[in-house]
């Protein structure tokens, strides 16, 4: 059950109306990035969890993006403000008033065009939210490392936000959620290392012959070696040949003598004649013809 309060997690004081700063403040709203996917994310690991103490976490810090998503969709309402009426009463002169929705070349006026200065679920692009966001995948040593780098994503996401607005207020409450970002990603760090051992993920163990082995698949100037590579826990392999596990590296397949018999009559009828130099429509294109005709007079 969720209980909706009518007061803000966090106080929101917007200086003065900003359109094209709205604009960019939908990343965190309805962005890959932003409040809603976290929420999202949390949301449905945590009914999914059979762990009390994880699903008490996923759902209280579920439940608090989503005030998020409130605290962002506020700051853009206000920042829309001046705009959304102008737009709607058409107080403005029609080139005066693109000129404010478009400022310094920023997309705002496509949100005030189709959403009307509200706050929709897209992104600073204006492209939809998607459940694609959304990377779930039910196994939680996999999950709480991908949530700890998406609130590590949205951190650096608020940073770039707080770098590009002079409004003290807003900066304040960017500042806010920037640090909760951090506040979730010490709970989710904490959570996953209850769980020991908690890597690998899953539950199946690697082939041993490969878990410790660094293929320098990249050559060229520039291989560097590295706590990464290098050290007693790595076997470094610097020209690794196909096949690394000692076969031949071909792709087979067992067939019985019905599928075989088909198999080669197909090939036999697509096989290329390397003998054969047709004449194509690239040729034609280029006047080829013409000068084959020309070579055989």
């Amino acid at each position: 059950m969720f209980v909706h309060n009518k007061r803000l997690q966090y106080t929101v004081r917007v200086a003065e109306p900003n359109p094209g700063l709205a604009n960019l403040m939908l990343e965190q709203f309805g962005g890959p990035q932003g409040e809603l996917a976290a929420a999202m994310r949390y949301f449905t690991q945590g009914l999914a969890e059979d762990d009390a103490g994880r699903k008490d976490m996923l759902m209280d810090i579920a439940t608090e993006e989503l005030s998020h998503l409130e605290i962002i969709g506020s700051i853009i309402g206000m920042l829309n403000k001046g705009a959304k009426g102008q737009m709607a009463e058409g107080v403005e002169e029609e080139a005066a008033m693109y000129r404010a929705l478009t400022g310094s070349g920023n997309d705002s006026h496509i949100t005030q065009l189709l959403y009307g200065g509200g706050a929709p679920l897209t992104n600073s692009a204006g492209v939809p939210w998607t459940a694609a966001y959304i990377d779930t995948i039910t196994e939680p040593t996999a999950d709480l490392r991908s949530n700890i780098a998406a609130e590590a994503r949205a951190k650096i996401i608020y940073e770039r936000l707080i770098n590009i607005t002079d409004d003290p207020g807003i900066k304040d409450a960017l500042n806010f959620l920037m640090t909760r970002e951090i506040a979730h990603q010490k709970s989710f760090e904490k959570a996953l290392h209850s769980m020991q051992p908690n890597f690998p993920q899953g539950k199946l163990p690697g082939k041993p012959e490969f878990a410790s082995v660094y293929f320098s698949m990249s050559q060229g100037e520039g291989n560097m070696r590295g706590p990464w590579n290098q050290g007693p826990e790595w076997e470094y392999v610097e020209t690794p040949q196909p096949a690394v596990d000692g076969g031949d590296g071909l792709a087979t397949v067992s067939l019985s003598e019905k599928d075989m018999k088909i198999v080669n009559q197909m090939a036999a009828r697509t096989s290329s004649d390397p003998a054969n130099d047709p004449m194509t429509g690239a040729d034609l294109g280029a006047g080829m013809a013409t000068a084959k005709k020309m070579q055989g007079k």
